[in-house]
């Protein structure tokens, strides 16, 4: 872990842990700094619905059917969608549409996608845009579903992955650790 990501890391976790605010009732839940979300200041409550119904027009497949996983590595980090029934073909076929085609859109320093789902920019974004060329999006289909690898060799660059990954762990409620881990393998 570089000290740049490390102190990311820690910087997002301390305004976690010291704001007020918090989205929604769940058991796991962190509460989340006003920065890293997007709740209309008049009905907080029902954020994570409207990503929820959000995400499941924009992605094209039910967020109920499905399981989001976000991960972070040394350099960069991962999206992983898998459907919740190995046998559902349909949502496997949707994620892997999905993502494909997110895939092609990151890479081309579009993050049009996240914000209509998530109804702001997600931390990152606008660097990841800016550094585009830096910045590897490898597609990859999983038994259940797709997986898109996110790679750097730019130090900017792997702190924005990061912050862009935490804000989607914490905003689609994964659970998902926040520590930058080797990554698999097989990856």
């Amino acid at each position: 872990m570089t000290s740049r990501s490390f102190l990311l890391l820690v910087l997002v976790l301390s305004l976690a842990a010291a704001s007020p605010v918090v989205v929604a009732a769940h058991p796991f839940q962190l509460p989340l700094p006003v920065f890293l979300t997007a709740l209309p200041q008049s009905q907080p409550h029902t954020h994570g619905q409207d990503v929820a119904t959000r995400g499941d027009h924009v992605m094209g497949f039910s967020h109920e059917k499905t399981t989001h996983h976000f991960r972070l590595f040394p350099d960069g980090g991962e999206i992983a969608v898998s459907a919740n029934d190995p046998a559902d073909a349909l949502s496997i076929s949707q994620i892997r549409t999905h993502l494909s085609h997110i895939a092609q859109m990151f890479a081309d320093g579009n993050f049009q996608a996240p914000m209509l789902i998530h109804d702001t920019n997600p931390p990152g974004t606008a660097t990841m845009a800016r550094l585009k060329s830096e910045i590897r999006y490898d597609f990859s289909s999983t038994p259940t579903g797709a997986a898109i690898r996110i790679r750097t060799g730019d130090s900017a660059a792997t702190d924005a992955i990061h912050a862009f990954l935490l804000f989607q762990i914490l905003d689609h409620h994964t659970n998902d650790s926040p520590a930058i881990a080797k990554p698999p393998a097989a990856i």
